[in-house]
């Protein structure tokens, strides 16, 4: 016997089943012809196969290539570029509102130190106000106090002098007074 290869070739036979075909380099008759048997002798199978590779091939190959081409053209690129301009013009306008932010916080923060400046101003006058306040209202009690005092001096010594004039009144008044009583309760005249 001949020095032969052992190939195993896969057939469309049984399912899942392959078969084993003995080939010679050298082109042996014999072993061609008990190959040729044993492919015969392996079950067909009667399905259609899933892909046919003929020249139909190619002609799926070309419409797949148009297929990519149109679509790449007319469908991916513009939504690849609409979708870089959405994406640059939402980065723009988030450094936008970050710039936005950042200026609106240096605004807050100078509105805060002058309004504690106005504060501290306001509050430094009013203190001042108040203590020139306090001032004119102790002038004020002073100067009304004086005044009252002063009244009260007055009407004390108008009320002196005239309870002193009501006295010596009351006291030339009581002499005769006096000797009247005396005349009416003696009866007589009293010398005085």
């Amino acid at each position: 016997m001949k020095t032969a290869l052992a190939v195993l070739l896969l057939t469309s036979g049984a399912v899942g089943t392959p078969t084993l075909a003995l080939a010679d380099p050298a082109g042996d008759e014999q072993s061609a012809t008990a190959s040729q048997e044993m492919a015969a002798a392996a079950p067909e199978s009667h399905e259609p196969q899933l892909i046919d590779v003929d020249r139909t091939i190619f002609i799926q190959l070309g419409i797949f290539l148009l297929a990519l081409y149109i679509l790449n053209r007319f469908l991916w690129r513009p939504y690849l570029r609409v979708r870089t301009e959405r994406v640059a013009r939402v980065e723009g306008y988030r450094e936008e509102a970050g710039r936005l932010e950042t200026d609106a916080q240096q605004r807050l923060a100078r509105a805060d130190a002058a309004l504690a400046e106005a504060r501290r101003v306001g509050a430094g006058q009013r203190a001042v106000a108040r203590g020139e306040a306090q001032a004119r209202e102790q002038t004020l009690l002073a100067e009304a106090n004086a005044a009252a005092q002063k009244k009260v001096a007055d009407a004390r010594a108008r009320l002196s002098a005239a309870v002193a004039g009501e006295r010596q009144k009351l006291e030339a008044q009581s002499s005769a007074v006096a000797t009247e009583a005396a005349k009416k309760i003696l009866g007589r005249e009293v010398v005085t």
